[in-house]
């Protein structure tokens, strides 16, 4: 009998959670198997992966048209039917939620990545979500931005739950988890409880290879006096980027302020969440992201593909604190590379941003164009 290397993830004290999200892994009773048999502990979705899932897919088509038929637009029309999934979604995690006494069974609804530069706009959106959404185990994904910085600290006050989203810088983590315990401090001292308020902050991973391989790749060549260093940072620098972050979530979680939180009034720590671990690289193994970043207090959030992967040929081992000393120094070299780590994940945030900008803007116009009139016509 074949083993089933997802199930060992969580002796490891690593959760697994779901990349993806459609309705018929609902009523297909296949996300309760991913429950039961692969150890799945949440589920994660964007505007990328509900685009995907309305236009790529017919099981929407009949609300779709009876919403359009109604007068609804597409905004409206998109909001319930993501609302409705992630509902279903959480209502299916209930169980795990309750048994874990709230630390795994949550599931991730964006606000509008338009509003990723808005702070005021992004508080509001994410308060009507939550309302809208009215179950424990939801959490509300914010964008890192430096305006979603301050939006993530009062909605925390606010007990709102929240999944950081596109996060890829090391400063800019730091910054994310001081946030965190900012807004659980204040809410404590408002004298409201804290000790089921939840959060991850999502470190974005390949994307970091993914922008940096290119760069290093052409100072690989034998003449070149930077070769030997460009071949050990090649493919690196995002595991290393993410074993350093983790010692920050350390050291941040470990001091007292977070910790006298922690005695007093029952907080939980922001738990790293790795995202964008399926390999972007075909020259690179199906599962090098997550064979490496496996440790304790951590989330990964994968796909499906990157789930019957490692299923199949996973190698579970708690590396995440392996070759730290490495990591530190891989990422000081990166100058002799002319690599500004900074300038790079700002760079990703950016882009990131646009390319959750892309397909809800896409969706937009698909829902759009299924008014009334065009149903008629080609009905």
């Amino acid at each position: 009998m074949s083993v089933n290397h997802l199930n060992e993830l969580g002796t490891l004290r690593q959760s697994l959670w779901l990349d993806y999200i459609r309705r018929d892994l609902f009523a297909s009773g296949e996300l309760q198997r991913l429950i039961e048999k692969d150890g799945v502990r949440g589920m994660t979705s964007n505007p990328a992966i509900f685009e995907k899932a309305i236009v790529e897919s017919q099981i929407y088509n009949e609300e779709i048209r009876a919403l359009a038929v109604a007068g609804k637009g597409a905004e409206t029309i998109y909001e319930k039917l993501s609302q409705s999934d992630v509902q279903s979604a959480a209502d299916e995690f209930r169980p795990l939620y309750d048994k874990t006494d709230g630390s795994d069974g949550y599931v991730s609804l964006e606000v509008n990545p338009h509003l990723a530069h808005d702070t005021k706009e992004t508080i509001a959106e994410a308060r009507r979500l939550w309302a809208a959404l009215n179950r424990p185990n939801v959490l509300i994904k914010v964008p890192a931005t430096a305006e979603g910085l301050s939006a993530i600290e009062q909605l925390l006050s606010e007990g709102i739950s929240v999944n950081v989203t596109l996060l890829f810088g090391l400063p800019r983590y730091r910054q994310v988890a001081e946030a965190y315990i900012n807004g659980i401090a204040s809410r404590a001292a408002q004298g409201y409880a804290v000790n089921r308020l939840a959060s991850v902050a999502s470190f974005f991973v390949s994307r970091i290879d993914a922008l940096v391989d290119p760069l290093i790749e052409k100072l690989m060549a034998p003449d070149c006096k930077e070769a030997e260093l460009a071949g050990k940072a090649h493919g690196q620098i995002a595991i290393a980027s993410a074993k350093v972050a983790y010692q920050i979530f350390k050291v941040v979680f470990g001091a007292d302020q977070f910790t006298e939180l922690a005695k007093v009034h029952g907080a939980r720590p922001q738990r790293l969440l790795w995202a964008s671990t399926s390999t972007k690289n075909p020259d690179y193994s199906d599962v090098k992201y997550m064979d490496a970043l496996i440790g304790p207090d951590t989330v990964n959030t994968v796909p499906m593909e990157t789930i019957d992967a490692y299923r199949d040929h996973g190698d579970p081992k708690a590396r995440l604190e392996h070759h730290v000393k490495e990591a530190h120094w891989l990422l000081e070299q990166l100058p002799e590379l002319n690599i500004n780590l900074d300038h790079v994940t700002r760079q990703l945030e950016d882009e990131g941003v646009r390319k959750f900008c892309q397909p809800f803007d896409k969706l937009m116009q698909t829902l759009a164009q299924r008014s009334p009139k065009r149903l008629k016509k080609v009905s």
